[in-house]
């Protein structure tokens, strides 16, 4: 069954089971990638060893959250 014969029969449900389709639908596109959380990681634990090793500047927490307007 293609998409469309899918939107065909969603739009026959009854609100809550199209919400619910909604629902299940829109959470399984914030399902974490792997191997995208393993890339972060990685560059996480750089840079805080470069951090510590003095290799990598940080920035104060109040030059991040000033007022800009």
């Amino acid at each position: 069954m293609g998409s469309k014969e899918i939107l065909e029969q969603a739009l026959k449900l009854r609100p809550e089971e199209k919400f619910s389709v909604v629902e299940k639908l829109l959470g399984s596109l914030d399902e974490p990638d792997a191997s995208l959380e393993e890339i972060w990681a990685e560059e996480a634990e750089q840079r805080l060893t470069a951090y510590r090793e003095d290799r990598l500047g940080g920035i104060p927490m109040e030059e991040i959250f000033k007022d800009e307007g």
